[in-house]
């Protein structure tokens, strides 16, 4: 009997465990879905990219313990079904009354980080959306697992299956969701080497103006440059980086896939050095395909 109980104990523990991630990363997913949708003017391209990535996170998050938290819940009311009222049934209750209150000021304190957002200047309709989340996701939940503590589902095996199943619709119209609302692998990969290739123009525009200072003239070509380490160079699914003399002073290019998001580089817009050598060296937003970035001599 101590055998079987300590087997139905852990199979609980696991379940509830997949179930509040299972829930907290659906939030983090729907979270993300709404925060692209109902874009926030007051905030910048890095508050897009951040949803992004918790709906990418949130369906990595979902997929693998959702699933696992049916099976284990499923394995979990078999192994009731087959036992007697006893002290597995105690100890149930006990976890599941614990893992309800823990898990309950996790999910209050979500509430009260939206209501902050709101008070703090967020959208109303994103507010109102995040509190509907909130209230359509974790309250089924709880109702389930109150329910469950007084061998509800047990008695009605058809009804829980019911239950499982509109959970189940509710949380693949999540992921559809999410899925629709963001990148394909693909895209994101090439975005990420589109980030790259500026992080590598940079280093060549720095080499050049370096060069400029100490000879007083632009080189004539990238080779020129003093091999202090290798240049870097362009990936082999794009065109080689280019750098080309013009009339006013230089110009760095090079092939992207996509056009960069408003803001995406307002990092390194620093204020105009009007004692630079060369100007107009922050400007890196791009559109697709072949982009050159020219700069100016100040002299």
């Amino acid at each position: 009997m101590e055998n079987h109980t300590a087997k139905h104990f852990a199979l609980q523990l696991g379940s509830l465990a997949s179930l509040y991630l299972s829930i907290a990363f659906l939030l983090v997913l729907i979270f993300g879905v709404i925060n692209l949708l109902y874009p926030d003017t007051a905030e910048g391209y890095w508050a897009i990219e951040s949803a992004a990535s918790g709906i990418r996170t949130g369906l990595a998050m979902v997929l693998v313990f959702f699933p696992t938290y049916l099976v284990l819940t499923r394995l979990v009311n078999k192994s009731r079904r087959t036992e007697k009222e006893g002290t597995y049934l105690t100890l149930t209750k006990w976890l599941i009354y614990l893992s309800l209150l823990l898990g309950g000021a996790v999910l209050l304190g979500d509430l009260v980080a939206i209501i902050m957002a709101f008070l703090e200047g967020g959208l109303t309709t994103r507010f109102l959306l995040k509190a509907l989340a909130v209230v359509f996701i974790v309250g089924p939940a709880f109702y389930y697992y109150v329910r469950d503590a007084k061998g509800y589902w047990i008695a009605n095996e058809q009804k829980s299956v019911r239950f499982a199943g509109g959970a189940t619709l509710l949380v693949l119209t999540a992921l559809a969701f999410g899925f629709n609302n963001i990148e394909s692998p693909t895209e994101v990969r090439e975005r990420k080497i589109d980030e790259k290739q500026i992080t590598d123009l940079q280093d060549l525009q720095y080499r050049v103006i370096n060069y400029y200072e100490i000879n007083s003239n632009l080189p004539q070509d990238l080779n020129s440059l003093p091999k202090t380490s290798p240049l870097p160079q362009a990936p082999e699914s794009r065109q080689s980086y280019e750098y080309k003399l013009t009339d006013n002073g230089f110009a760095l290019c090079a092939e992207f896939a996509y056009t960069s998001n408003p803001d995406q580089y307002r990092y390194y817009s620093y204020p105009i050095d009007l004692g630079a050598s060369i100007k107009n060296t922050e400007d890196w937003s791009h559109a697709e395909g072949s982009v050159c970035f020219e700069r100016v001599l100040s002299k």
